[in-house]
């Protein structure tokens, strides 16, 4: 028999109170509890981090943190990035403009890895972008789009004007 807790987070901006087995991965909570089905589980070793949410302002690998562990926290998904009218957020944005994509199965985690990134970070260089994104694998497209999206986010983050521009595009799905 599995020991149940209670755990109240701060989830995009809303508060949670759920119980839950102690043993739950916070991905598992995200995915199967609340819904959040952007936080992707890929290899569940922490190594591909493609369940990169941020918690507490720091990225963190979701299949490895127990959600007892994010108890009290402040957790941001993929699903809290894009605005109440469903206005991508400026690095979801950069990302879309930087065809930092293909499959899109590790994007998630990219996405939220340079969120917190450019957080601490407003300018990185190229040079500090890579090492950000060096713990994330891809598949599909090579690294040097993803590090021309991360760049592009940092434009629309430190010129709200550029980021007008793109004002009229909305998520179109999870």
């Amino acid at each position: 028999m599995s020991r149940q807790m209670t755990v109240t987070l701060t989830i995009n901006d809303r508060s949670v109170t759920r119980t839950t087995q102690a043993r739950r991965t916070l991905a598992d909570f995200l995915r199967e509890d609340l819904g959040l089905t952007g936080t992707h589980l890929g290899c569940e070793h922490g190594v591909c981090g493609a369940c990169t949410v941020v918690v507490d302002g720091r990225p963190a690998r979701s299949c490895l943190m127990l959600v007892g562990q994010a108890d009290g926290s402040e957790v941001t998904t993929v699903e809290g990035l894009a605005d109440a009218e469903g206005r991508l957020h400026p690095v979801q944005q950069g990302f879309h403009d930087g065809h930092s994509f293909q499959c899109g199965f590790c994007t998630p985690g990219f996405v939220m890895t340079a969120y917190a990134l450019l957080q601490e970070n407003p300018a990185p260089t190229r040079e500090e972008i890579r090492k950000a994104i060096a713990e994330n694998l891809c598949r599909c497209t090579g690294y040097q789009s993803i590090v021309n999206g991360v760049e592009i986010a940092a434009r629309l983050l430190a010129d709200p004007a550029t980021d007008d521009a793109h004002s009229d595009r909305e998520v179109s799905g999870a």
